[in-house]
């Protein structure tokens, strides 16, 4: 009698026109050092023309482990092939992998032991590119266990994670075929949101990231109004899982920072008047619904200076701060109460025909102690002051002990 056991992991494998990159990517699969029969693949073949799914199906022949091949028609985008890919997945783990993206030595071994010691139920495994770049913020130290609001993994939203499948599946999750980019983003802040803990494995190279040399890369394609598209999904969803307050701010940092500002920076510049007009339209429901003070004191002067000119609509006043910080030029810095407030002097600083607030340009902390002279205020300023209003008020023997 033969005992099927679970895979420890499935790989998911979305596949359109790979080819080459289709050959070191399997590879790198078979290479893992995990035990073949404790991995489980399932590709989908999302109606190629260049041998793709033919390449699968001779992979699949000769090697150790289980494969499965899925061959359908072009479906558009990379949620689909993912999605079907899940509903036929039975291992504990799943992991998903780009066809043109490669796995690093150990990646799975180390990924599962990871989150089997830990109990986690998201791993992130650290991220190289190759002729292209990859996120870095994240990747200081391995941790043991985290959350999304307690690390920077925020800003990895891609999909290639290892994900405990359990979750997913007790929470219904699969990646929206609405979104034709930004569909990973989603998936993942709901799964770190829903997660009993994440993982980062920070010490090894886990992943490969790898840029195609014909430049169709996924994410690198689509209309601009895709990303205002997906800037509204993740921010909806924050919405609806994060109750308003420091936490929700946090995270809005993210669509604001990754998808929104980059359609505000130098293209802006290249853009025609309609296209500009447009990408206006499309950025105030977003910010009239969720830029806030508190967000927007998350980010650094000229990212907050632009964002607020979008929340404003002023167009004429916006060029001119896109093309200062195009030119890299370092804004003035004017210091101010005994060099405890730096204020940036970025374009139409104290405008009277501008009417933009001081506290836009008003430099936080971790900006400000850039700058000579600068003193950082103690967090308990106000305290000190009243307990010092209090004492001088009691006789001089009612504190003596205490002070």
């Amino acid at each position: 009698m033969t005992v099927v056991t679970q895979p420890d992991v499935t790989v998911i494998i979305g596949a359109y026109e790979a080819m080459p990159y289709l050959v070191e990517c399997l590879a790198s699969v078979e290479a893992q050092t995990i035990d073949p029969e404790r991995i489980e693949v399932i590709a989908v073949d999302d109606g190629s023309t260049d041998g793709t799914g033919e390449y699968l199906e001779e992979f699949a022949a000769r090697t150790a482990m289980p494969v499965t091949v899925i061959r359908q028609k072009n479906s558009g985008g990379p949620s689909g092939p993912r999605n079907v890919g899940l509903s036929k997945a039975s291992g504990r783990y799943v992991f998903f992998l780009d066809a043109d993206d490669r796995l690093g030595p150990q990646a799975l071994e180390r990924m599962v032991a990871m989150a089997d010691k830990n109990g986690t139920d998201v791993v992130l495994g650290r991220v190289e590119g190759v002729n292209r770049t990859a996120p870095k913020s994240m990747w200081g130290k391995t941790l043991d266990r985290t959350d999304v609001f307690s690390s920077n993994i925020k800003f990895t939203l891609s999909a290639q994670k290892l994900f405990r499948r359990e979750l997913l599946e007790r929470h219904g999750m699969r990646f929206d075929e609405s979104l034709w980019t930004g569909e990973d983003a989603l998936f993942t802040m709901e799964a770190y949101l829903r997660a009993d803990g994440v993982s980062v494995v920070a010490d090894h190279t886990c992943y490969y990231l790898v840029g195609r040399d014909d430049g169709k890369h996924v994410t690198k394609s689509g209309s601009y109004t895709l990303r205002f598209d997906s800037a509204r999904a993740l921010m909806d969803l924050i919405t609806r899982m994060v109750p308003a307050g420091p936490k929700r701010n946090m995270l809005m940092v993210r669509p604001f920072l990754i998808t929104l500002l980059p359609q505000f920076g130098p293209k802006y510049l290249k853009d025609s008047e309609e296209v500009r007009r447009h990408k206006l339209e499309l950025a105030k429901p977003l910010m009239d619904a969720h830029w806030n003070p508190e967000v927007a004191r998350l980010l650094k002067v000229h990212e907050r200076l632009r964002l607020h000119l979008v929340a404003m609509q002023r167009p004429e006043l916006l060029a001119d701060v896109i093309e200062f910080v195009r030119a890299k030029k370092q804004a003035a810095a004017i210091l101010e109460k005994r060099g405890t407030e730096v204020y940036l002097v970025y374009p139409h600083f104290r405008s009277r025909k501008a009417g933009i607030p001081d506290w836009v340009y008003l430099a936080e902390a971790r900006e400000a102690r850039a700058f000579e002279g600068y003193r950082e205020a103690a967090a308990n300023s106000f305290l000190r002051r009243a307990l010092r209003k209090v004492r001088r008020s009691l006789p001089r023997a009612g504190f003596t002990a205490a002070a």
